[in-house]
């Protein structure tokens, strides 16, 4: 085990972006997100859309400006067949809202 996994730091780009907003549902397959920083920032929503929509493994993906809501839906097989997915999957997993 190296010092990344020790410290559970973020390891790519995607990993860090799922540790910078709220995790409000998850169900596998479906993951809804938060974030304050999306309210009101056309640029930074499609932004964040364009980035998300660059997932191959990720079927669906809805940003809403108003709340700052990030919807991503996803078929779980095919999204755990990327190991730097099942990681952000399993950060997710262990940081949804209860």
């Amino acid at each position: 085990m190296g010092l990344m996994d020790v410290l559970n730091l973020p390891k790519s780009k995607l990993d860090l972006f799922v540790r910078s907003v709220e995790v409000s549902s998850y169900i596998p397959g479906r993951v809804r997100l938060y974030s304050k920083a999306l309210i009101g920032n056309k640029a930074k929503c499609q932004q964040v859309l364009e980035y998300l929509h660059g997932v191959g493994e990720l079927d669906e993906v809805k940003v809403n400006e108003v709340t700052g809501s990030i919807l991503i839906l996803y078929t779980p097989q095919i999204l755990r067949a990327n190991k730097e997915l099942i990681r952000v999957e399993e950060y997710i997993k262990t940081h949804v809202r209860r």
